[in-house]
């Protein structure tokens, strides 16, 4: 519980620093130069467990730090699981540079509904009869906010924004779904998973950051700059914080008795985080009555815990 907590505190923090990153910002180099940063802290973890000794190794990384060795069919499975994410952040940060911060948090914290109609259909979790009435609360809630947003000229039905944030909330519980089968099915430790899937999320990303140069480059007489781009030390900060959240959330889920739709749940609390810090940024307005929406995705993520 402690731990899927933490995970929602920093994920709210990184939420933040996706906004301040993409607003008014080349969404496909802001992503590459965040994955970067990502890659090279495992892969210069990898490299020093790998050149150590094993016995020096234990002794100088936590237990939860430790790459094991994997098959290369472990390798494609999380080559996919890179994939897969990438998609799914790549729908989510156009979106999320285009709508206030206030209004796409909200939405993509009905993961654990997703989540959860995945977690019945594949792996048996049956949510019993208070568990459902929290669902419902959290859709009614979910409507409530469509209201607000309209009042900003945001149409939930027609706003294409709208529409690739609840794609990028599907594929991201989708990819919650995948988690539960990495680490709990296939029994391989959370920083094993987190390295390489960080790793792989390079090779993913890297062709649409380089049709985005090719595209948008402007030639000068003396030297060529991408056009659009503007570098903010926020896009450094997005990786760190993905990873302290995931290790935290990775951790919690290798729990043989973690049910995923529970810890999905718990961490999608980062909804009120991000919009309580985020509430000073530019273009968030009716944050209030918006929190009120908020508080009954959060009676719902309550009766979906308990």
């Amino acid at each position: 519980m402690f731990l899927s907590v933490a995970s929602a505190v920093c994920l709210g923090i990184y939420d933040i620093a996706k906004k301040l990153s993409v607003r008014d910002n080349a969404v496909p180099i802001v992503l590459w130069i965040s994955v970067s940063v990502g890659c090279c802290v495992w892969a210069i973890t990898l490299c020093v467990q790998t050149l150590l000794a094993p016995s020096v190794t234990a002794a100088c990384f936590p237990s939860w730090m430790l790459v094991e060795p994997i098959s290369w069919r472990i390798h494609v499975a999380l080559f996919a699981k890179s994939a897969l994410v990438g998609c799914s952040w790549t729908l989510a940060f156009f979106s999320l540079k285009h709508l206030p911060l206030s209004i796409a948090a909200p939405v993509r914290s009905t993961s654990p509904l997703w989540t959860l109609l995945l977690a019945v259909t594949f792996l048996d979790e049956r949510p019993d009869v208070q568990q459902s009435f929290g669902i419902a609360i959290v859709l009614i809630s979910f409507w409530l906010l469509s209201v607000q947003g309209a009042k900003e000229g945001i149409r939930f039905r027609s706003n294409r924004w709208i529409g690739l944030m609840v794609a990028a909330t599907i594929l991201g519980s989708l990819s919650g779904i995948y988690d539960k089968i990495l680490l709990q099915t296939l029994c391989v430790p959370p920083a094993t998973v987190q390295a390489w899937f960080s790793i792989y999320l390079l090779p993913v990303m890297t062709p649409l950051a380089w049709i985005w140069l090719r595209r948008n480059r402007r030639v000068d007489s003396q030297r060529t700059t991408p056009n659009g781009f503007d570098f903010r030390w926020s896009i450094l900060m997005i990786s760190p914080l993905l990873l302290v959240t995931d290790m935290l959330y990775f951790v919690a889920l290798s729990n043989p008795d973690a049910l995923v739709s529970v810890v999905s749940s718990l961490r999608r609390c980062s909804v009120v985080v991000a919009m309580v810090l985020g509430k000073r940024l530019k273009g968030e307005v009716n944050v209030r009555r918006k929190l009120l929406c908020v508080a009954g995705l959060l009676l719902g993520v309550v009766l979906l815990l308990f």
